[in-house]
Protein backbone atom coordinates (compact mmCIF):
# COMPACT_ATOMS: atom_id res chain seq x y z
CA UNK A 1 0.00 0.00 0.00
CA UNK A 2 1.42 2.94 -1.26
CA UNK A 3 2.08 6.13 1.15
CA UNK A 4 0.18 9.22 0.48
CA UNK A 5 1.08 13.09 0.59
CA UNK A 6 0.42 14.89 3.75
CA UNK A 7 -1.15 17.54 2.68
CA UNK A 8 -1.02 20.54 4.93
CA UNK A 9 -4.20 22.21 3.99
CA UNK A 10 -6.58 22.26 1.05
CA UNK A 11 -5.47 23.03 -2.03
CA UNK A 12 -7.72 25.68 -2.31
CA UNK A 13 -11.07 26.37 -0.91
CA UNK A 14 -12.29 22.38 -0.88
CA UNK A 15 -16.18 21.79 -0.60
CA UNK A 16 -16.72 18.33 1.30
CA UNK A 17 -19.81 16.87 1.38
CA UNK A 18 -20.21 14.81 4.28
CA UNK A 19 -23.07 12.43 4.46
CA UNK A 20 -23.33 10.72 8.21
CA UNK A 21 -23.04 14.24 9.64
CA UNK A 22 -24.76 13.84 12.86
CA UNK A 23 -23.14 10.91 14.28
CA UNK A 24 -20.03 10.24 16.35
CA UNK A 25 -17.61 9.85 13.39
CA UNK A 26 -18.98 12.48 11.14
CA UNK A 27 -19.33 15.25 13.73
CA UNK A 28 -15.60 15.43 14.39
CA UNK A 29 -14.79 15.11 10.48
CA UNK A 30 -17.24 18.32 9.70
CA UNK A 31 -15.27 19.89 12.60
CA UNK A 32 -12.03 19.42 11.06
CA UNK A 33 -12.87 20.23 7.75
CA UNK A 34 -13.72 23.72 9.02
CA UNK A 35 -10.67 24.46 10.88
CA UNK A 36 -8.52 23.54 7.64
CA UNK A 37 -10.86 26.07 5.75
CA UNK A 38 -12.78 23.68 3.46
CA UNK A 39 -16.20 24.72 2.44
CA UNK A 40 -18.75 21.67 4.43
CA UNK A 41 -22.12 20.68 3.31
CA UNK A 42 -23.90 18.27 5.57
CA UNK A 43 -26.57 15.50 4.11
CA UNK A 44 -28.56 15.50 7.13
CA UNK A 45 -32.17 13.36 7.27
CA UNK A 46 -33.56 16.57 9.66
CA UNK A 47 -33.31 20.37 9.99
CA UNK A 48 -30.94 20.54 13.09
CA UNK A 49 -29.42 23.73 14.97
CA UNK A 50 -27.48 26.31 13.00
CA UNK A 51 -24.11 25.27 12.63
CA UNK A 52 -21.70 28.63 11.90
CA UNK A 53 -20.10 28.60 8.63
CA UNK A 54 -21.54 24.75 7.79
CA UNK A 55 -24.17 24.35 5.07
CA UNK A 56 -27.04 22.20 5.20
CA UNK A 57 -28.99 19.32 2.30
CA UNK A 58 -32.03 18.30 4.39
CA UNK A 59 -33.23 14.63 3.01
CA UNK A 60 -32.68 11.00 2.58
CA UNK A 61 -29.54 9.73 1.46
CA UNK A 62 -31.38 7.50 -0.70
CA UNK A 63 -33.02 9.83 -2.17
CA UNK A 64 -31.46 10.73 -5.70
CA UNK A 65 -32.83 14.48 -6.11
CA UNK A 66 -31.61 14.69 -2.55
CA UNK A 67 -28.55 13.55 -3.23
CA UNK A 68 -28.01 15.38 -6.89
CA UNK A 69 -28.33 18.78 -5.17
CA UNK A 70 -26.57 17.85 -2.06
CA UNK A 71 -23.40 16.84 -4.77
CA UNK A 72 -23.92 20.22 -6.80
CA UNK A 73 -20.14 22.09 -7.06
CA UNK A 74 -18.53 19.03 -4.64
CA UNK A 75 -14.90 18.08 -4.72
CA UNK A 76 -15.47 15.11 -2.36
CA UNK A 77 -18.01 13.14 -1.09
CA UNK A 78 -17.13 11.18 2.56
CA UNK A 79 -19.64 8.35 2.27
CA UNK A 80 -20.65 6.75 5.45
CA UNK A 81 -23.52 4.45 4.72
CA UNK A 82 -26.69 3.96 7.44
CA UNK A 83 -28.29 1.38 6.24
CA UNK A 84 -27.58 -2.85 6.35
CA UNK A 85 -28.30 -3.09 2.54
CA UNK A 86 -26.52 -1.34 -0.51
CA UNK A 87 -29.41 -2.23 -2.81
CA UNK A 88 -31.22 1.64 -1.89
CA UNK A 89 -27.50 2.66 -2.69
CA UNK A 90 -27.10 1.84 -6.82
CA UNK A 91 -29.14 5.45 -7.22
CA UNK A 92 -27.00 7.38 -5.02
CA UNK A 93 -23.75 5.53 -6.71
CA UNK A 94 -25.29 6.96 -10.20
CA UNK A 95 -25.12 10.33 -8.94
CA UNK A 96 -21.78 9.75 -7.91
CA UNK A 97 -20.61 8.96 -11.48
CA UNK A 98 -22.37 11.75 -12.97
CA UNK A 99 -21.09 14.32 -10.55
CA UNK A 100 -18.05 13.08 -10.44
CA UNK A 101 -16.06 13.59 -7.32
CA UNK A 102 -13.22 11.98 -4.98
CA UNK A 103 -15.37 9.33 -2.74
CA UNK A 104 -14.00 8.88 0.35
CA UNK A 105 -15.99 5.57 2.05
CA UNK A 106 -15.55 4.67 5.56
CA UNK A 107 -15.65 0.79 6.05
CA UNK A 108 -15.20 -2.13 8.43
CA UNK A 109 -11.29 -3.88 8.75
CA UNK A 110 -13.59 -7.12 9.76
CA UNK A 111 -13.89 -7.76 5.68
CA UNK A 112 -12.28 -10.77 4.48
CA UNK A 113 -11.75 -10.03 0.87
CA UNK A 114 -10.42 -14.06 0.61
CA UNK A 115 -14.33 -15.04 1.37
CA UNK A 116 -17.87 -15.58 -0.68
CA UNK A 117 -19.44 -14.23 1.97
CA UNK A 118 -18.65 -11.88 5.09
CA UNK A 119 -19.19 -13.27 8.79
CA UNK A 120 -22.40 -11.06 9.54
CA UNK A 121 -24.66 -8.56 7.90
CA UNK A 122 -23.14 -5.18 8.94
CA UNK A 123 -19.63 -6.64 7.24
CA UNK A 124 -21.54 -7.79 4.54
CA UNK A 125 -22.91 -4.16 3.54
CA UNK A 126 -19.49 -2.87 3.81
CA UNK A 127 -17.78 -5.29 1.54
CA UNK A 128 -21.07 -5.23 -0.85
CA UNK A 129 -21.14 -1.40 -0.53
CA UNK A 130 -16.86 -1.86 -1.78
CA UNK A 131 -18.02 -3.51 -4.87
CA UNK A 132 -20.64 -1.60 -6.00
CA UNK A 133 -18.62 1.89 -5.99
CA UNK A 134 -15.47 0.03 -7.96
CA UNK A 135 -17.75 -1.61 -10.51
CA UNK A 136 -19.50 1.85 -11.11
CA UNK A 137 -16.04 3.01 -11.87
CA UNK A 138 -15.44 5.96 -9.19
CA UNK A 139 -12.22 4.32 -7.67
CA UNK A 140 -13.10 5.19 -4.15
CA UNK A 141 -10.64 5.72 -1.38
CA UNK A 142 -11.72 3.00 1.04
CA UNK A 143 -11.16 3.22 4.70
CA UNK A 144 -12.03 0.33 6.46
CA UNK A 145 -11.98 1.08 9.76
CA UNK A 146 -11.60 -1.17 13.09
CA UNK A 147 -14.40 -0.54 15.81
CA UNK A 148 -14.61 2.89 16.77
CA UNK A 149 -14.66 3.84 20.20
CA UNK A 150 -17.07 6.36 20.64
CA UNK A 151 -19.36 2.64 20.51
CA UNK A 152 -18.41 2.84 24.28
CA UNK A 153 -20.88 5.69 24.38
CA UNK A 154 -23.59 2.88 24.87
CA UNK A 155 -22.33 1.74 28.04
CA UNK A 156 -23.06 5.53 29.53
CA UNK A 157 -26.30 4.79 31.50
CA UNK A 158 -24.70 1.53 32.94
CA UNK A 159 -21.89 2.85 33.99
CA UNK A 160 -23.55 5.42 35.78
CA UNK A 161 -26.23 3.26 37.09
CA UNK A 162 -23.85 0.41 38.68
CA UNK A 163 -20.12 -1.50 38.07
CA UNK A 164 -21.48 -3.99 35.90
CA UNK A 165 -21.94 -3.80 32.22
CA UNK A 166 -23.23 -6.35 30.36
CA UNK A 167 -24.05 -6.62 26.85
CA UNK A 168 -23.28 -9.17 23.55
CA UNK A 169 -19.57 -10.21 24.01
CA UNK A 170 -17.59 -9.29 20.51
CA UNK A 171 -14.46 -10.59 19.42
CA UNK A 172 -10.93 -8.93 20.40
CA UNK A 173 -10.34 -5.70 18.29
CA UNK A 174 -8.06 -2.90 17.84
CA UNK A 175 -10.33 -0.59 18.47
CA UNK A 176 -9.73 3.13 17.44
CA UNK A 177 -10.21 6.71 18.66
CA UNK A 178 -13.27 7.87 16.13
CA UNK A 179 -11.25 11.47 16.23
CA UNK A 180 -7.95 9.39 14.39
CA UNK A 181 -10.67 8.20 11.84
CA UNK A 182 -12.12 11.27 11.12
CA UNK A 183 -8.54 12.76 11.15
CA UNK A 184 -7.60 10.20 8.40
CA UNK A 185 -10.62 10.61 6.37
CA UNK A 186 -9.77 14.45 6.26
CA UNK A 187 -6.41 14.33 4.98
CA UNK A 188 -7.51 11.97 2.34
CA UNK A 189 -10.55 14.30 1.36
CA UNK A 190 -8.63 17.49 1.23
CA UNK A 191 -5.35 15.62 -0.53
CA UNK A 192 -4.39 17.60 -3.74
CA UNK A 193 -6.17 16.02 -7.26
CA UNK A 194 -2.43 14.32 -8.04
CA UNK A 195 -2.19 12.47 -4.93
CA UNK A 196 -0.96 9.04 -4.65
CA UNK A 197 -3.83 7.68 -3.28
CA UNK A 198 -3.56 3.77 -4.33
CA UNK A 199 -6.63 1.40 -4.84
CA UNK A 200 -6.03 -0.76 -1.74
CA UNK A 201 -7.96 0.35 1.50
CA UNK A 202 -6.69 1.78 4.47
CA UNK A 203 -6.90 -0.08 7.57
CA UNK A 204 -7.26 1.93 10.46
CA UNK A 205 -6.65 0.72 13.81
CA UNK A 206 -6.37 1.79 17.21
CA UNK A 207 -2.21 0.58 18.96
CA UNK A 208 -3.68 -2.54 21.07
CA UNK A 209 -6.44 -4.93 20.47
CA UNK A 210 -8.90 -5.17 23.12
CA UNK A 211 -11.65 -7.28 24.70
CA UNK A 212 -14.66 -5.77 25.62
CA UNK A 213 -13.42 -6.88 29.24
CA UNK A 214 -10.41 -4.40 29.16
CA UNK A 215 -12.60 -1.66 27.62
CA UNK A 216 -14.50 -2.03 30.28
CA UNK A 217 -11.35 -2.24 32.73
CA UNK A 218 -9.73 0.98 30.98
CA UNK A 219 -13.11 2.74 31.30
CA UNK A 220 -13.06 2.13 34.79
CA UNK A 221 -9.98 3.47 35.60
CA UNK A 222 -10.95 6.75 34.01
CA UNK A 223 -13.76 6.97 36.33
CA UNK A 224 -11.79 5.78 38.99
CA UNK A 225 -14.51 2.90 39.95
CA UNK A 226 -13.48 -1.00 39.36
CA UNK A 227 -16.03 -2.11 36.14
CA UNK A 228 -16.89 -5.36 35.22
CA UNK A 229 -17.96 -6.66 31.71
CA UNK A 230 -21.11 -9.31 31.82
CA UNK A 231 -21.53 -11.32 28.80
CA UNK A 232 -25.11 -11.79 27.85
CA UNK A 233 -26.92 -14.81 26.29
CA UNK A 234 -28.05 -14.07 22.90
CA UNK A 235 -31.62 -13.76 24.23
CA UNK A 236 -31.32 -11.63 26.92
CA UNK A 237 -28.91 -9.56 24.66
CA UNK A 238 -31.48 -9.39 22.40
CA UNK A 239 -34.46 -8.47 24.75
CA UNK A 240 -32.44 -5.69 26.47
CA UNK A 241 -31.58 -4.69 23.20
CA UNK A 242 -35.28 -3.92 21.84
CA UNK A 243 -36.38 -2.60 24.70
CA UNK A 244 -33.59 0.05 24.20
CA UNK A 245 -35.52 0.91 21.00
CA UNK A 246 -33.01 -0.24 18.14
CA UNK A 247 -34.41 -1.33 15.31
CA UNK A 248 -34.97 -5.35 14.75
CA UNK A 249 -33.06 -5.40 12.05
CA UNK A 250 -29.99 -4.07 13.35
CA UNK A 251 -30.29 -6.26 16.70
CA UNK A 252 -30.10 -9.40 15.14
CA UNK A 253 -27.12 -7.96 13.12
CA UNK A 254 -25.54 -7.05 16.18
CA UNK A 255 -26.10 -10.70 17.72
CA UNK A 256 -24.91 -12.28 14.31
CA UNK A 257 -21.85 -10.09 14.56
CA UNK A 258 -21.68 -10.96 18.45
CA UNK A 259 -21.95 -14.73 17.18
CA UNK A 260 -19.80 -15.28 13.94
CA UNK A 261 -17.00 -12.01 13.94
CA UNK A 262 -13.97 -13.71 14.25
CA UNK A 263 -10.95 -12.01 16.24
CA UNK A 264 -8.95 -9.79 15.35
CA UNK A 265 -5.49 -9.22 15.89
CA UNK A 266 -4.38 -6.31 13.42
CA UNK A 267 -2.71 -3.53 14.26
CA UNK A 268 -1.59 -1.19 11.78
CA UNK A 269 0.39 2.05 11.12
CA UNK A 270 -2.12 3.29 8.79
CA UNK A 271 -3.41 6.19 10.78
CA UNK A 272 -0.05 7.39 11.12
CA UNK A 273 0.45 7.00 7.64
CA UNK A 274 -2.64 9.57 6.88
CA UNK A 275 -2.11 11.70 9.95
CA UNK A 276 1.73 12.29 10.36
CA UNK A 277 0.95 10.81 14.08
CA UNK A 278 0.65 7.66 16.22
CA UNK A 279 -3.28 6.15 16.66
CA UNK A 280 -4.22 7.36 20.33
CA UNK A 281 -5.17 4.44 23.24
CA UNK A 282 -8.50 3.67 24.38
CA UNK A 283 -7.43 4.67 27.76
CA UNK A 284 -6.96 7.96 26.55
CA UNK A 285 -10.18 8.19 25.11
CA UNK A 286 -12.10 7.13 28.32
CA UNK A 287 -10.09 9.70 30.13
CA UNK A 288 -10.82 12.70 26.96
CA UNK A 289 -14.59 11.48 27.65
CA UNK A 290 -14.62 11.22 31.34
CA UNK A 291 -17.86 13.31 31.83
CA UNK A 292 -19.80 11.83 29.61
CA UNK A 293 -19.59 8.77 32.11
CA UNK A 294 -20.27 10.49 35.45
Amino acid sequence: MPDTHHPTGPHRSASILVTGATGNLGREVVQRLRARGAHVRRLVRHRTGADHGVESTVGDLTDPTVFRAALLDVDAVLLIWPLLDSAPAHDLVAELVAAAPRVVYVSSTAIDDAAARQSDPIVQVHADMEVLLRDAGLRPALLRSDTLASNARGWAAQVRAGDVIAGPDVAPTAVVDERDVADAAVAVLLAPPHAQLGPDPYLLTGPEVLSRADQVARLGAAVRRRLSFQALPPDLARSRMLADGRPERLVEALLAASAHRPDSHRVTDHVERLTGRPAGTFARWAVDHVAEFR
